[in-house]
């Protein structure tokens, strides 16, 4: 298990984006040398984990629970297949593109070293958008994307290090749970009635879904 690349973006004036300002920093491509990986700050205030790389809407991205972005290579892969073209690394807007985890099933509150000193924890899958369809070009890709499922995740950062391409990735921590990384997306998208067993995860559990498990289990007809 590996970090392949590490990739940071950018901001890029586009079209198909409602931030404030126009632009966006999803257009990600690896990098050479290390990269320093720390906790950003709150959502809303912090952007990306990684030093040098660019999350433009604040409202939507970035912040503690969001601070890194991975991504299966293998997972790439497989839409290259159905896609019929090439996807490379950084082009889905991820920080890190990995070889050989399986990212579907991490478990919420699993913790990842990688390299010699990082330490991240998994907090959710990946919500599509309206930017994301924009720079993919391909439509009906918000369903397309929520209909597979291979969502890749969302990671916090536990204890600061830098990175770099090549880096081994160890898993040094796995809740009991079993609450994956594919129940949490399929929970706050297409199957809300799976909202109640993400309880079992806690705090692990991304703050907005955390809440979201919480309001329906007090009001499931809401």
């Amino acid at each position: 298990m590996k970090v392949l690349s590490v990739n940071l973006g950018r901001p890029q004036p586009v079209p198909y984006t409602d931030q404030a300002e126009g632009v966006t920093g999803i257009g990600k491509k690896p990098v050479d040398g290390p990269v320093r990986v720390t906790a950003p700050g709150l959502k809303g205030v912090g952007a990306s984990g990684l030093a040098g790389d660019a999350v433009c809407d604040l409202r939507h991205h970035g912040g503690d629970d969001q601070a890194v972005y991975a991504y299966a290579r293998e997972d790439l892969d497989d839409w290259e297949r159905e896609l019929g073209r090439s996807l490379a690394n950084g082009c889905f807007g991820e920080n890190l593109t990995t070889e050989g985890l399986d990212l579907s099933g991490a478990l919420i509150g699993e913790r990842w070293r990688v390299g010699a000193e990082l330490v991240l924890e998994v907090t959710s899958g990946r919500i599509p958008c309206r930017t994301f369809q924009g720079h993919l070009g391909e439509r009906g890709w918000v369903k397309r994307f929520t209909r597979k499922a291979a969502t890749g995740a969302y990671l916090r950062v536990i204890e600061p290090g830098e990175i770099r391409s090549g880096d081994p990735v160890e898993i040094v921590h796995r809740p009991e749970h079993g609450v994956t990384v594919a129940m949490e997306f399929r929970a706050v998208t297409t199957e809300r009635e799976l909202l109640p067993r993400l309880l079992v995860a806690g705090e692990a559990l991304h703050p907005e879904t955390l809440a979201k498990a919480r309001s329906y289990v007090a009001a499931p007809g809401a």
